[in-house]
């Protein structure tokens, strides 16, 4: 059988990559680049399924109706052996005589033992057998016995009948358990019947469980190699996943170095193209303030002269003769000294300009930091790019080295003949399934030569029967109760003489009939109790399954038997459990255990090469420049623009001061109420004109400062620019320093530490293209397990063997002999009750006569005599 170990061979080696490759346990990762980074998930892949076989054996059987007979038959079989199956008994039996059965073994202790508990256990069926041939050996000796005892005129040979008052009820209950007992021989004969024609049947569809298993087996060998090929030409599938994975390294392993390095390299980056904005934000928060300066001190100008002019002119106007009397001289002491109040309030002129600061800014912005920087974001986003370049030859390498992994193991798969095994197996089964087909028309004859064997002892039977039917059919309807046992019909004589035929027939039957009994019995009992019923609840199983049974060094039957190594854990149950469950046959059989092919693995799928060549990768990042020295000027030049020297204080303090020292109006209200005071003439109507100038002012001057657009979005610009200005200046030397410091962090990583980023990088990128393979080998086993070379065909054949053996034959047999022998049995009561029935129907010879011996009439004594019978003309 060389096909067979070439078809273990390969299923083995694809098995066996199941359990090679651990994948690496995943784990947190940091920023800290020296930490240990976990690979990032594997894609799963889509490998399909593998080509399915559809068998064709359903190997279940419904007794239907005979169901009900055959739980009978296995209820009294419990009755008569209840007992639990002997594991040990019988396993202890074959261990101790493994050289084989010689007389003068059994004479030791230990066999005798053995030998007592044999009989314990088969006590039910020796007493029950025991009985059986008694009845074989005292039946035909009674019936003689009987026969010569009759002959004498005893034991009812006496053609004589005494009458009694209860002579009828005597006959109608001989009658009537006669009636019974025939209805029971006739249920037996049925139920022996039915189980012989049940076993024919059967037995012509048993043809189709070989048919089926034969079909399946045939499958089995046909699917196989095509399931192997769609396995091995999965591996394209993960090879073109890794290939792909390769052509991408720069997107993929560059990326994941990027991802890793931009923790420190982007931070960094973003604070200084900040910091560029803030230039520009700067150069127009002091273009603002300059303009808005300009602005607000033409205006305080302007009014700054109004104010001066209108208190030169009042002050004149106080300085008149007039006021000098008595009664007008407090009110211009009063209003004198309220002259200071004409004035204003923000001066602006006395701000210092920011022209030298707006220069310098606009003297730094003309190298554009923000492209410099920008500059630097592209130079670290080109590192997908340079890994790339840098590792052309290795990725050509790997790919390579998976071209000759694939050819490798197309050329494994390709050592072994498998296909051509496979069809050797499907010629042997073809022939075999015509050698049994030749047999088919014995089985059938020999079946015939059954059928008609069974039906002539239930013929022996049926002869009695009809004896027993025919004389209580004649015997009743000939019975007159009129007619004396002398004077009785022919027909009532003749259902005598025919209870009397089926007396001498059950005599020469029974015995013929309880030998056929207790043999089938003994035989069918025995296989249904040892051989069925483990079989059903497959305790068989575990007698063939246990250690050091046919050898005290051969662990394991199965495997010894199959691989020649006892060694191997398998067992005939868990190999027929697998296969019930429709598993693969490398599952089943347990052929990892077989062959050690981890070296091949480890040359092909899990290839030690392809780990060093992605150890050997090295990117060089030197060329990444973050920010150029150019840009670094520019920053320390920002910080010494002189923004920080500016006195934002004086600035906001005159910002959020009023436009002048007094509220005009009011001021020029007060001076009308003081004017009022003093006499009319002339100084009155100067002060009330200085009023009315003051009013003036305030209308056209400070009025306009205070609420047109002009003036307030000055004043506003120039707040929230001074405000912008301040923050923008504070600690601007540190921020400054704080940025440089932090590129040179990043470049110093990228330039000295980026090394190790990129080994664990590679290193994961490794561990993600074999997860592929992984996931490849994992299928392999899965589908090994489950769906390649399913042994549902196996077990096909135990559940078909067991069905015909237990379920069509020994069933059947069980059956026929529990009918048989019921009808056996019954017949011992039927020959008593016919005997005594036969003596109420046949015409006597003599009969009991009445006659009047006293010689008084008034007194009657009677006395019974013998008397002839009448001639008879018509018998």
């Amino acid at each position: 059988m060389l096909w067979t170990r070439w078809l273990v061979l390969l299923l083995c080696w694809w098995g066996s990559a199941s359990g090679h490759y651990q994948q690496p346990k995943q784990g947190d990762s940091r920023a800290d680049p020296h930490r240990q980074r976990s690979a990032p998930p594997v894609e799963p892949l889509d490998f399909g399924f593998v080509p399915a076989a559809v068998y064709d054996t359903h190997a279940y059987y419904e007794p239907g109706a005979m169901g009900i007979l055959f739980h009978m038959v296995h209820a009294f079989l419990f009755v008569v052996q209840p007992n639990s199956f002997p594991k040990d008994l019988i396993v202890k039996v074959i261990q101790q005589n493994m050289g084989g059965i010689k007389l003068e073994e059994w004479r030791k202790p230990d066999n005798v033992v053995l030998l007592l508990e044999g009989f314990y256990y088969e006590l039910g069926f020796l007493v029950c057998a025991t009985i059986g041939l008694l009845f074989v050996v005292l039946v035909p000796v009674l019936g003689m016995c009987f026969c010569v005892c009759r002959c004498c005129e005893n034991c009812g040979g006496e053609m004589h009948q005494r009458q009694r008052k209860n002579t009828d009820c005597r006959r109608g209950f001989f009658t009537a358990t006669l009636i019974v007992t025939t209805i029971l021989i006739i249920l037996g004969v049925v139920v022996a019947h039915a189980a012989n024609h049940n076993m024919s049947s059967h037995i012509k569809s048993t043809r189709r469980f070989i048919n089926t298993n034969i079909r399946d087996l045939k499958t089995f060998a046909n699917n196989t190699p095509a399931q192997i090929e769609y396995m091995t030409a999965q591996y394209t599938t993960a090879k073109n996943k890794v290939l792909s994975e390769l052509d991408n390294i720069g997107p993929l392993l560059g990326g994941r170095i990027h991802s890793q390095l931009e923790k420190e390299v982007v931070p960094s980056l973003d604070t200084a193209l900040r910091m560029a904005g803030a230039m520009r934000e700067t150069k127009e928060a002091l273009e603002n303030v300059s303009s808005s300066l300009q602005v607000l001190q033409e205006g305080t100008d302007r009014l700054k002269d109004s104010l001066s002019t209108e208190r030169a002119s009042l002050s004149n106007t106080l300085s008149d003769p007039a006021c000098t009397n008595g009664a007008v001289s407090p009110s211009c002491n009063a209003i004198r000294s309220t002259l200071f109040q004409l004035g204003i309030n923000a001066d602006f002129s006395k701000l210092p300009g920011v022209d030298y600061a707006l220069e310098n800014v606009h003297t730094v912005l003309k190298t554009d930091l923000s492209n410099i920087i920008q500059r630097g974001y592209s130079s670290f986003n080109d590192t997908p790019r340079l890994v790339k370049e840098q590792t052309k030859n290795i990725v050509a390498g790997v790919k390579g080295m998976l071209d000759k992994i694939g050819s490798e193991i197309n050329n494994f798969a390709k050592m072994f003949p498998v296909e051509a095994s496979l069809a050797n197996f499907t010629i042997f089964l073809s022939q075999g399934q015509k050698n049994i087909e030749s047999y088919y028309a014995q089985i059938d004859q020999i079946d015939f030569y059954r059928w008609i064997g069974c039906v002539a002892v239930l013929c022996m039977v049926v002869l009695i029967l009809s004896f027993n039917l025919l004389g209580l059919l004649c015997g009743t309807c000939g019975y007159d109760k009129q007619a004396t046992p002398t004077t009785r019909g022919c027909l009532s004589n003749t259902g005598g003489n025919l209870l009397m035929a089926g007396v001498g027939f059950s005599f020469v039957f029974a015995w013929v009939l309880m030998a056929i009994v207790t043999t089938l019995f003994v035989v069918g009992g025995n296989v249904e109790k040892i051989l069925c019923e483990p079989l059903a609840n497959r305790q068989l199983f575990q007698i063939i399954d246990t250690p050091f049974l046919v050898h005290p060094a051969k662990k394991n039957f199965l495997p010894g038997m199959l691989f020649q190594n006892p060694n191997i854990d398998l067992t005939l149950g868990s190999m027929y459990r697998e296969c019930y469950d429709n598993n693969g046959l490398y599952h089943a059989l347990q052929l990892e255990t077989m062959f050690n092919i981890n070296s091949f693995l480890n040359r092909t799928v899990y290839n030690k090469d392809l780990a060093k060549v992605f150890e050997s990768v090295q990117v060089d990042l030197q060329d990444i420049t973050l920010l150029e020295h150019t840009g670094r000027d520019n920053l320390i030049n920002f910080a010494n623009a002189g923004i920080g020297i500016i006195d934002y204080e004086a600035y906001l303090a005159e910002v959020n001061k009023g436009v002048t020292l007094v509220d005009l109006l009011t001021f020029s209200t007060d001076l009308e109420g003081q004017a009022d005071q003093l006499p009319r003439g002339a100084l009155e109507n100067a002060l009330k004109g200085h009023a009315s100038s003051i009013r003036q002012i305030h209308r056209e001057l400070v009025v306009p400062m205070e609420q047109a657009m002009k003036y307030v979005r000055a004043r506003s610009t120039m707040s929230q620019s001074i405000k912008q200005l301040q923050k923008t200046s504070s600690d601007l030397p540190v921020k400054v320093t704080n940025i440089l410091s932090a590129i040179d962090a990043a470049e110093y990583l990228i330039s000295n530490n980026a090394s190790h980023v990129v080994n664990q990088e590679t290193k994961n990128y490794a561990q993600s293209l074999v997860g592929y393979f992984k996931q490849y080998t994992d299928w392999v086993h899965n589908s090994l397990t489950a769906e390649v070379a399913q042994c549902k065909p196996i077990s096909n054949i135990v559940d078909s063997m067991e069905i015909v053996a237990c379920s069509f034959i020994a069933d059947s047999v069980n059956t026929f002999w529990f009918g048989l022998g019921l009808c056996s049995i019954v017949l011992l009561p039927s020959i008593i009750i016919s005997i005594k029935l036969a003596k109420y129907y046949r015409r006597m010879d003599t009969e009991d006569v009445f006659e009047d011996s006293s010689p008084y009439s008034d007194t009657l004594i009677q006395f019974p005599r013998a008397s002839a019978p009448p001639i008879c003309s018509d018998c």
